[in-house]
């Protein structure tokens, strides 16, 4: 296993994560021969196969769920070598990686890259938006260097900060504007769209409510808070949405805001990124500068 290379086991994890030679030569930014090649040749130095070929796609086999949980390792110490030396600097520079999630990026993300781009004047901002566990995977797997989400999300392996508090508010027709403002046990029996599978937020708003498990309901989803408000404002039933994304959702929309009572739902936004990771302590000073960038929104 002398030739073993770094580039390999780049190839073999973004196969595995796009499941397709094509897409994951586009992310390796070679051609799909190449990547090809340097798997095949992997392969036959183990004399085991790493995936199973058919059809358009590609899976790992056993031996090949193996090797990436160790490839990954492998691959994320590699990269935190290489940000020990701009843990040695005092504030951070070179290329940021920052995940966020789409119930939050549309509202906070202006004043998280401007608070960024006037504190860090060397850093090279990467953005991911994506869904929490997706997030969560790439801070494991190294390809984010931190994340701003909704807390808490419990793993062991990462630091969370807490952000900023905020609470959801009701979002419906505008002729119920004059209506009182129903409670969780009368919300829980109101036609409630709500994000698809997947969104944290989704979970959030079932909680508050003390629904459990919801039975599918068609045309009740929406992939984004835009479209829920729409919904609403169609006339098709009501929904939550969290504070910050009033002022942008609300004016083109025939809606009507409610704020709860004395229950009211809410969820703490923060940060989170490895604890293992050398730029801890420049990640905390990130934080404080979000922190203040994000308070009042």
């Amino acid at each position: 296993m002398n030739n073993l290379t770094l580039k390999q086991l780049r190839y073999v994890e973004a196969l595995a994560q796009h499941g397709h030679f094509g897409r994951a030569a586009d992310a390796c930014a070679v051609t799909q021969p190449a990547l090809s090649m340097q798997i095949k040749e992997l392969e036959e130095s183990f004399g085991l196969a790493l995936f199973e070929r058919g059809g358009k796609n590609v899976r790992l086999t056993g031996f090949g769920e193996r090797f990436l949980e160790r490839a990954r390792r492998i691959l994320r110490d590699v990269d935190e070598l290489g940000e020990l030396a701009r843990a040695a600097e005092t504030s951070l520079v070179g290329r940021l990686r920052l995940g966020i999630i789409p119930t939050i990026a549309p509202y906070l993300l202006p004043r998280i890259i401007g608070a960024l781009s006037n504190s860090y004047t060397d850093i090279d901002l990467h953005i991911r938006e994506t869904l929490t566990p997706k997030l969560i995977e790439d801070l494991g797997a190294g390809r984010l260097d931190c994340a701003v989400l909704a807390l808490p999300v419990s793993e062991p392996g990462l630091t969370e900060v807490p952000l900023h508090d905020e609470e959801f508010v009701l979002i419906r027709p505008a002729s119920d504007a004059e209506k009182p403002v129903p409670d969780a046990e009368t919300l829980a029996q109101m036609r409630l769209l709500l994000l698809e599978e997947g969104h944290c937020f989704r979970d959030q708003a079932l909680e508050f409510c003390n629904i459990r498990s919801p039975l599918p309901r068609e045309g009740l989803d929406g992939s984004n808070l835009s479209t829920l408000v729409q919904m609403v404002g169609a006339g098709i039933g009501v929904t939550l949405i969290p504070e910050m994304a009033v002022g942008v959702e609300t004016p083109s929309a025939d809606v009507s805001v409610a704020r709860f009572g004395r229950r009211k739902p809410r969820r703490t936004v923060g940060m989170v990124w490895r604890k293992s990771s050398p730029l801890g302590h420049q990640l905390n000073g990130m934080a404080e500068v979000l922190r203040a960038a994000v308070q009042v929104v």
